[in-house]
């Protein structure tokens, strides 16, 4: 299924916010940050190599966050990210985005509930 460019958008804005979340708790290799979201969201949201990667390259492109090579727990060189102060701001411009977006969601379906419910 193809999907539109606003909810291609919309899933990468999405990952994006994820990610920097995160990095809050700290450096992290992409396997790492992959299995911190899956976990953290009960496996419902599962975190392809295809998508995450090239969603930290864009963060390090955009200078909110940093990378450098380091030994992962299985004695692996493995590149490992953090956050930058730019990265910790926009990640505070995103989750004031996702609650007005949640907000807004929620009165709309609330609508539709009532609605429904009168019929």
């Amino acid at each position: 299924m193809v999907k539109s460019k606003k909810e291609q958008e919309l899933l990468l804005g999405t990952l994006d916010m994820l990610v920097l979340q995160t990095l809050v708790l700290g450096p992290a290799h992409g396997h790492t940050i992959a299995h911190v979201i899956e976990q953290r969201s009960d496996e419902v949201l599962q975190i392809e190599q295809g998508s995450l990667y090239p969603a930290l390259h864009r963060l390090e492109d955009r200078g909110w966050v940093s990378s450098y090579w380091g030994v992962s727990e299985n004695n692996r060189k493995a590149r490992f990210y953090r956050l930058t102060a730019a990265g910790r701001k926009q990640l505070t411009v995103e989750a004031n985005r996702w609650q007005s977006m949640v907000k807004a969601i929620g009165s709309v379906m609330q609508n539709v509930t009532r609605t429904a419910e009168q019929k």
